[in-house]
């Protein structure tokens, strides 16, 4: 059972890459009628959705290197600065995953510091696509997330071969979790599911299936 309603931890996703204008409205009014954290959206709907949220508690979130992180720094750096400008509260970009598996750790951590940086006080996640990586490599990459001063790991972009587990939670959270907060996203779909990710860690859900879950809450 979750301790607080599972609104006030959702983010209400839509990253379909045929996303449409209409569709960002009424992600953004089911936002604030069910009272999401936030709606996590395409880059170029962001300034609409930040001047149809104002004045409302729910946070603007896009995404930087997305899906795939494969963008050089000074473009996520540029991207994250665009958002913000137009907008967004909070942004989530994805680490460079090759540079993960040539252990090129120290540059993992210096593009993220950059990203954060250019980001100042606003909220920074960083997508370490974990079904991609083995124990070590989520523990490694996690750290240097931390050190470089995100606000949260995240453990997927929802476009690869594997969401979220709750065992790759409880790791994230087992070696990061007293310095920085935990997402979990991809796949997420039910109350259950939901549940289990809190109570592994995650303090953030994204999901396109929202409603659904609140749904699912309400009946009890």
């Amino acid at each position: 059972m979750l301790d607080l309603p599972p609104s006030l931890i959702i983010e209400h996703t839509l990253l379909r890459p045929t996303t449409q204008r209409e569709q960002i409205l009424q992600v953004c009014e089911e936002a604030v009628e069910y009272g999401f954290a936030a709606v996590c959206i395409p880059p170029v709907y962001v300034s609409q959705a930040a001047e149809q949220l104002r004045g409302s508690e729910v946070q603007v979130c896009t995404v930087v290197g997305f899906p795939t992180g494969f963008e050089c720094t000074s473009t996520k750096v540029y991207a994250a600065q665009r958002a913000l400008r137009a907008g967004a509260d909070e942004i989530d970009m994805v680490v460079q995953q090759g540079w993960i598996q040539d252990e090129r750790y120290a540059d993992i951590e210096a593009e993220i510091h950059q990203v954060k940086q250019s980001c100042g006080s606003a909220t920074l996640k960083v997508i370490i696509e974990c079904c991609n990586l083995n124990a070590t490599q989520k523990r490694l990459v996690a750290q240097r997330v931390a050190d470089a001063g995100a606000d949260y790991v995240k453990t997927s972009s929802g476009t690869a071969a594997g969401g979220a587990s709750v065992a790759d939670v409880e790791l994230l959270y087992d070696t990061v979790g007293q310095r920085i907060k935990i997402k979990a996203a991809g796949g997420i779909r039910t109350l259950e599911q939901l549940e289990d990710m809190y109570h592994a860690g995650a303090t953030r859900i994204g999901t396109s299936c929202a409603i659904d879950i609140v749904a699912q809450w309400l009946k009890g």
